[in-house]
């Protein structure tokens, strides 16, 4: 994967501005280079959270874990709004974000980069 390109893979529905999860375990992949890594995305049930878990470089994101995740790379997704995933420190450059969803359910606006 190229740098600004991104995948999907599992069952995904998806529409005009959005990609909308239909089971678990669907993943989002993403090649940037940048600091911080957010995602816009929320639940399509808004009563019920969904987990996620993201890597970077395949791995758990450790120290470089965003606001809304921990160092193990675990998060929730409860309301329609920005989660910043990944927040480096240090020498900045290209690597691969990767958002798993364990719930299905969860909506996927857009990213957006610090």
């Amino acid at each position: 994967m190229s740098r600004n390109e991104w995948a999907l893979s599992g069952e995904w529905t998806v529409e005009p501005g959005f990609a909308a999860l239909n089971a678990a375990n669907g993943r989002i992949s993403y090649r940037f280079h940048a600091r911080d890594v957010h995602l816009v995305m929320g639940p399509t049930n808004r009563e019920t959270p969904l987990r996620f878990r993201v890597f970077l470089n395949g791995r758990l994101p450790g120290a470089a874990h965003g606001g809304d995740v921990d160092e193990q790379g675990n998060g929730m997704v409860s309301e329609q709004r920005l989660h910043q995933s990944i927040r480096q420190v240090g020498h900045i450059a290209v690597r691969t974000f990767e958002i798993e969803c364990l719930d299905a359910g969860v909506e996927a606006y857009t990213f957006t980069f610090g």
